[in-house]
């Protein structure tokens, strides 16, 4: 705990055995009171290994897809009393070590949410980002922030930390359940106010590490300015758009 605040990590698991325990065991246990694996049915011995370091873990039995996958990791999270919720993938590609910061700027009341940028920094190609997706990324976000007014340096990162309050009050069922969630989750945050903070987070990209390929990833991009422009027809209230209407129930 932080504050006494009740802090759970979630990890939205696909084919991760090969990374997950590199990723928990740089978790950083004394503040984390517990971690939440959701498996979407993976192909691999997954399940096994998280079991095997003592992970609380649940199991869909169909593949739902990334979004269905971070809603369940939330609901869990919320019923087991979290107060702070750290989504990090179990891919071993984002540095679990900045959890204590991550957390800590949300148990102060600094932030609602905070995001780890692999921008921030600018070593993102250094460490290994494919330059396609860094043109991408960076495109993209410039589209965002001149589309709704914001200077976040990136929308596309996964790995971020949520209040309580965040979590019961976004209509995250009503989201997508495939990779453009993470940016509808975003955009959800910003149009409802909640105040969202950045860290530099140096990234590793390793053979073993989950990455959507390029059709994916300008299928994402389709996607990322359709809920932009939604956003802007919403904050304008010239059309009730599903995703930023008030949540009817939490998660």
């Amino acid at each position: 705990m932080i504050n006494n605040k009740k802090i759970i990590v979630v990890m939205p698991a696909y084919n991760a055995e090969k990374t997950l325990e590199k990723t928990y065991k740089q978790i950083p246990l004394n503040i984390v009171d517990d971690v939440i694996l959701v498996d979407d049915k993976s192909l691999d011995q997954t399940i096994k290994r998280a079991k095997e370091l003592g992970i609380k873990t649940f199991i869909h039995k169909e593949n739902k897809g990334y979004g269905a996958n971070q809603k369940t990791c939330y609901e869990k999270a919320l019923d087991l009393g979290a107060d702070i919720i750290i989504m990090l993938h179990p891919d071993y590609q984002y540095d679990p070590r900045l959890i204590t910061a991550m957390s800590s700027l949300i148990a102060e009341n600094v932030y609602d949410t905070v995001i780890a940028s692999r921008i921030l920094g600018g070593r993102a190609v250094k460490n290994g980002m494919p330059v396609y997706k860094y043109i991408f990324n960076r495109i993209l976000t410039l589209i965002e922030n001149l589309m709704i007014g914001e200077k976040i340096s990136e929308y596309h990162t996964g790995y971020r930390a949520f209040s309580k309050k965040v979590l019961q009050n976004l209509p995250l069922e009503k989201n997508s359940n495939n990779f453009i969630f993470d940016n509808q989750m975003l955009l959800q945050i910003l149009f409802f106010g909640f105040r969202v903070g950045e860290i530099s987070c140096p990234t590793r990209y390793e053979n073993d590490s989950s990455s959507i390929n390029f059709w994916q990833s300008l299928k994402y991009g389709l996607g990322v300015l359709k809920t932009s422009f939604q956003y802007v027809l919403a904050k304008n209230k010239m059309f009730k758009i599903s995703i930023f209407s008030k949540n009817e129930r939490a998660i």
